[in-house]
């Protein structure tokens, strides 16, 4: 290698570090004397603390009215509408789950139909993309949804579904073939 070649990489390498070195040095002095300026300035005035409101003072009189620290009295008398948990429509538990109870209602597409043999069948897809084939009496979601009439169109259900009074309820719910998904 060439003497000329080997000063030119040292200043190559020396040359930028004595750059970043210099401006290092400059831009201390700058905030040096900034930080000086700032703490010569003469103090400002202190705003006051703010005046706290006084509140109102409320007394709780009972009066004929329920304590809210005290436990409640059970109701007497039931509503004639409140079903008593236990009682009427309840899912079967002991039934076996048929496949399409895994997903839900909402995930299932109708494809289209299928007749044979004087039997109207469902064609219908998962979330996974699988094609299964249903009939009236088959079940698939996941509120216990079984299959009462299948049409061209639609394909309808019947799901069984907790009433949030410890009991269940029916609902009605539908696939459509346009790819909807559940009503």
């Amino acid at each position: 290698m060439s003497r000329g070649r080997f000063v030119f990489r040292k200043t190559t390498l020396v040359l930028p570090i004595l750059v970043v070195t210099g401006c290092m040095n400059t831009s201390m002095q700058d905030l040096e004397r900034y930080v000086d300026g700032v703490k010569a300035r003469p103090p400002g005035p202190i705003e006051p603390i703010p005046e706290v409101e006084q509140v109102e003072t409320f007394f709780y009189m009972p009066a004929g009215r329920n304590d809210p620290f005290e436990p409640q009295e059970p109701q007497k008398e039931k509503a004639a509408d409140e079903q008593v948990p236990g009682s009427g429509i309840t899912p079967d538990q002991f039934r076996r789950q048929e496949e399409l109870e895994a997903f839900p209602l909402d995930s299932i597409r109708m494809r289209g139909t299928l007749r044979q043999q004087d039997a109207m069948w469902g064609l219908v897809t998962t979330q996974d993309g699988v094609i299964h084939r249903v009939k009236v009496g088959n079940y698939m979601g996941q509120n216990h949804g079984q299959i009462m009439r299948i049409s061209e169109e639609k394909i309808e259900l019947t799901e069984i579904v907790p009433d949030g009074k410890g009991g269940y309820r029916e609902r009605r719910a539908s696939l459509v073939i346009s790819g909807e998904g559940a009503k």
